[in-house]
C-alpha cells in the first residue's frame, strides 16, 4: 500500500438504506421482495403504467424524520419530492421520484471514534425516494452477454443520508458506516444489510496537500457490497490519484465501479451534475407539511441508541469502553447480552463478574464459532436463556475452564442445556475437598522427582503435580481448589 504522506483524501459518502415499511414507497405492494419470483411483487404503479398515482407511505416519511433526529438534523416543516430524470435501463417510468432541494432532514452530524478521540462527520440531509429495478448480467457459452430486469424492488422506499466530506480516511469511513448503520438498525428503520443490498454505499472521494482547504475534483466510487470493500476501494482509489498526481495527469471527474476479484477501480462513465438530471416538483405528489405536534411524538418514540446504551453498559456492568462498544455495535447483540443476563444476575455473587465473564464468551468464542459456521446469532442454538444458564454455572463452580469449552462446543452444535450436557458426559467440577485430597495424595505418591524439584525451589514444579491432578480427575478437578490443597502440603513438610 502506497504510503504518502504528502497527501490527504477527502471523503464523503452516500448511504442509501432500504426502509422497514410494509408496502412500497408508492404503492400497496409488500416490500418483502427478496424470496419472491421476479416480477411477481408488482403492480400498475410499479411497472410504470400510464395514468396511474404515487401514494405516499406515511411510515417511510417517520422512518426518515426518527433518522434525521437521531443525527441532530433540522427537520423541514414543508418537504416535497422531485422527478429526477435519467435514463437507466432500470428505471420504470425514465425517472426516479427523489428529493432535492427540500429534503426532510437538513444538517446533523454523526460522532465516531479515532483512536480514542470523538470525531464529529457532518450530515448534509437526510432525503427519501423510490428504489429502482434490479438488472441481472448474464454471459452465454458462445460469449455473447444479455440483461433481464427484475421490478420486484422497484418502488421500495429507500433513504439517503448524505454525510459532509469530512472523512480523510478509508478507516474513518469504515467507522462511519459501522456507527450509521448500528443507528439505523436500532431505530428499526433498516436491517442495515448490505449482503441482500439493504444498505448501499457510494464513496466520493478525492486528494488534496496535507493540511490545505482546497476540495479538489473528486471521483464516485460505485458497486460497494460490503463495509470492507468501501475500505479497500478508497485506499486503492486514494493511491490511484496521488500516483496520477505525482506523475502530472489530471483526475477526471467520473464514477467507478469496484471490481471486488480484481481489488481495482475502474471507470463506468462521466459524473453527472445536478443539472443533467432536469429535476421538477414531482406534480402528482403534493407538498408534505410536517408539524412540530407530529415531530414530538415521533421523538418521545426515539429507542435507545448506540451511544446511549454504550456508556449505559459500561457503567452498569462495569465493562470496559472497548468491550461496551463492541457489544452494542449490532443491537442484536446488544440485546441479547442484556437479556442472558435477566433473571440470573441476582443469584451471582458479583454481578459485574459475571457480565464480564459473559462479554468475554460472547465477543471471543461465540463470535468465533458464528464466524467459523457463516451464521448469525440470532439463527444459531445458542440463546440468551441457555447461555446465562452457562455462565452461571461458570460463576458457580459447577464447570471449569475446560469442561466450559466442551460444553460450549456441543451447546452450539446440538442446542442442548449446558446442564443436561454436563450431567451426560460426567463434567461437573469437583469441588469437594475430601475427593480431591485423595487424588492429590495419589499424584504425590506417584511423582517423588516432582516433589524434590519443588523442594529444591522449582515453581514450575507444582503446576506439573495440578496438570497431574487434572488428568487424574478427567479435567473435573477445581483447578484453583487443588492449587490450594497442593501447595498446603507441599509447604507443610511432610514430603
Amino acid at each position: 500500500m502506497l504510503e504518502n504522506h504528502k497527501y490527504e483524501a477527502v471523503i464523503g459518502l452516500e448511504v442509501h438504506a432500504q426502509l422497514l415499511t410494509k408496502s412500497k414507497m408508492f404503492c400497496r405492494c409488500p416490500s418483502d421482495y427478496l424470496k419472491a419470483a421476479p416480477n411477481t411483487v408488482v403492480c400498475p404503479v410499479c411497472l410504470a403504467m400510464p395514468g396511474v398515482l404515487p401514494v405516499i407511505n406515511r411510515q417511510a416519511v417517520e422512518y426518515v424524520i426518527m433518522t434525521g433526529l437521531a443525527l441532530n438534523s433540522k427537520i423541514a416543516e414543508t418537504t416535497q419530492f422531485h422527478r429526477k430524470n435519467y435514463p437507466y435501463p432500470d428505471l420504470m417510468k425514465g425517472y426516479q421520484i427523489s428529493q432535492y432541494d427540500i429534503p426532510i432532514a437538513l444538517g446533523g452530524s454523526l460522532s465516531v471514534d479515532i483512536d480514542g478521540k470523538q470525531k464529529t462527520i457532518g450530515i448534509t440531509r437526510v432525503h427519501l425516494e423510490e428504489d429502482v429495478a434490479k438488472l441481472h448480467h448474464y454471459k452465454v457459452n458462445n460469449g455473447e452477454n444479455y440483461s433481464l430486469i427484475d421490478v420486484n424492488r422497484s418502488g421500495i422506499a429507500l433513504m439517503e443520508t448524505v454525510s459532509e466530506p469530512d472523512m480523510h480516511s478509508a478507516d474513518e469511513a469504515r467507522k462511519y458506516l459501522t456507527e450509521l448503520r448500528s443507528i439505523l438498525q436500532y431505530l428499526g428503520v433498516s436491517t442495515g444489510n448490505m449482503e441482500d443490498g439493504s444498505f448501499r454505499c457510494d464513496a466520493n472521494i478525492s486528494i488534496r496537500p496535507t493540511n490545505s482547504k482546497v476540495l479538489n475534483t473528486k471521483v464516485e466510487i460505485k458497486n460497494l457490497n460490503s463495509i470492507h470493500s468501501v475500505y479497500q476501494a478508497l485506499e486503492f482509489e486514494k493511491n490511484r490519484q496521488i500516483m496520477l498526481t505525482e506523475d502530472g495527469d489530471t483526475i477526471v471527474q467520473e464514477t467507478r465501479g469496484w471490481d471486488e476479484e480484481k481489488e481495482i477501480t475502474f471507470t463506468q462513465r462521466t459524473k453527472e451534475n445536478a443539472n443533467d438530471y432536469r429535476y421538477i416538483p414531482e406534480p402528482d405528489l403534493p407538498p408534505i407539511q410536517i408539524s412540530k405536534d407530529w415531530i414530538e411524538q415521533i421523538n418521545l418514540r426515539l429507542p435507545e441508541l448506540p451511544t446511549q446504551k454504550r456508556n449505559r453498559l459500561a457503567k452498569q456492568y462495569g465493562l470496559t469502553t472497548y468491550d461496551a462498544a463492541l457489544l452494542t455495535t449490532s443491537k442484536g447483540t446488544a440485546d441479547f447480552f442484556e437479556e442472558s443476563l435477566k433473571g440470573t444476575q441476582q443469584q451471582s455473587k458479583d454481578a459485574s463478574t459475571k457480565a464480564k465473564a459473559s462479554a468475554n464468551w460472547l465477543l471471543g468464542d461465540l463470535a468465533a464459532l458464528l464466524k467459523e459456521s457463516a451464521i448469525e446469532l440470532d439463527a444459531s442454538y445458542i440463546t440468551p436463556h441457555n447461555f446465562g444458564a452457562f455462565i452461571e454455572m461458570i460463576e458457580s463452580g459447577t464447570i471449569n475452564g475446560p469442561a466450559a469449552k466442551t460444553i460450549f462446543g456441543e451447546m452450539f452444535n446440538s442446542g442442548k442445556e449446558p446442564n443436561a450436557i454436563a450431567k451426560d458426559h460426567n463434567l461437573t467440577q469437583i469441588n469437594n475437598v475430601d475427593l480431591l485430597d485423595a487424588a492429590i495424595e495419589k499424584v504425590l505418591q506417584n511423582n517423588p522427582p516432582a516433589i524434590k524439584d519443588f523442594a529444591a525451589g522449582k515453581a514450575s514444579a507444582s503446576q506439573f503435580l495440578v496438570g497431574q491432578v487434572m488428568k487424574e480427575t478427567r479435567g473435573r478437578a477445581n483447578p484453583s481448589l487443588v492449587n490450594k490443597i497442593l501447595l498446603d502440603k507441599l509447604n507443610s513438610g511432610d514430603y
